[in-house]
């Protein structure tokens, strides 16, 4: 038998392997597919051992293996009944001989990474995650939860491991105990600014010096000033926006009444700002957290 888990999701890939594991009644057999020889694959996938008739053999990221992976494909048949071949494939080359005769030989399950459009599926999951650990969610939590940790599977099993023990969890518990992701401070950096408090944003900037790429931050800053100018530019809702934008709809719904009270000229000026800040860090003209702070402090000052 022949199972394949592909896709860039690595809990859910991680989480497929354990399930197959647990039915196992049996020592799992874990290979590492860069460092494979192809000497090898006949023990490995042609019977039993001294020690055990069947076998649940994993083999992780065997596509890497180009000497391997190619000739992979005069194996697959050869596979024993008594043998439970599991490849694991974050992103493997769908053109290749060997996984399109993957395809044909193995049940293949597939994962897909989530993204912000996937965020209500992800109040949904952390709802029954947390009936699994024995404690309730209700919706208004679960929305706060994805609020502020994002649709990252491992982040929020994460939290939902904190918050376990507590018991009674609410939206300002979550806020007490669970650390922001990266896009939560981004916003609350880039609010900041739009309400004109400069000296929290010199705050902010400091602490996040210690922490954070500027070069990520500032990524991630421009993404929020695209997304203000899109909501000052159109009289859409903001959930539409979001929809055209795979954007998460609470995140522009707080962004929503800025934009409304900046209009097309005040967007402008952002959007003017983030673009000088932009130029000086390709041509390293000064210091990437200073530039940032320069462009949130034009921000300010709308």
């Amino acid at each position: 038998m022949i199972t394949l888990i592909t896709g860039e999701n690595s809990f859910e890939n991680d989480r497929a392997v354990r399930r197959i594991a647990a039915a196992f009644d049996g020592a799992v057999e874990r290979v590492d597919g860069e460092t494979l020889e192809l000497k090898q694959l006949p023990d490995l996938l042609m019977g039993a051992t001294l020690f055990a008739d069947k076998r649940l053999v994993v083999v992780k990221n065997l596509s890497e293996n180009k000497a391997v992976w190619g000739g992979l494909p005069e194996w697959l048949g050869r596979v024993s009944d008594d043998i439970h071949l599991v490849l694991v494939e974050a992103k493997p080359d769908k053109r290749t001989k060997t996984y399109k005769e993957l395809q044909k030989a193995a049940t293949v399950y597939e994962s897909k990474l989530w993204t912000e459009r996937d965020a209500g599926r992800a109040e949904q999951w952390v709802v029954e995650e947390a009936k699994s650990l024995e404690f309730a969610l209700d919706k208004k939590s679960a929305h706060a939860l994805v609020a502020r940790v994002g649709v990252d599977q491992w982040l929020l099993s994460q939290a939902l491991q904190k918050l376990a023990v507590v018991g009674d969890v609410s939206p300002g518990v979550i806020e007490d105990l669970i650390e922001p992701n990266p896009a939560e401070n981004v916003f609350n950096l880039f609010e900041a600014a739009l309400r004109g408090n400069a000296p929290k944003v010199r705050q902010m900037i400091q602490t996040l010096e210690l922490t954070e790429d500027p070069f990520r931050l500032f990524g991630l800053l421009s993404g929020q000033a695209f997304q203000l100018a899109a909501l000052a530019v159109t009289d859409a809702p903001s959930s539409v926006v979001a929809s055209d934008f795979g954007a998460h709809p609470f995140a522009l719904g707080k962004l929503a009444p800025f934009a409304k009270t900046l209009g097309k000229p005040g967007a402008k000026k952002v959007i003017a700002a983030f673009a000088e800040a932009d130029a000086g860090m390709k041509t390293s003209v000064a210091e990437p957290w200073l530039l940032i702070e320069r462009a949130l402090m034009k921000v300010a000052c709308l």
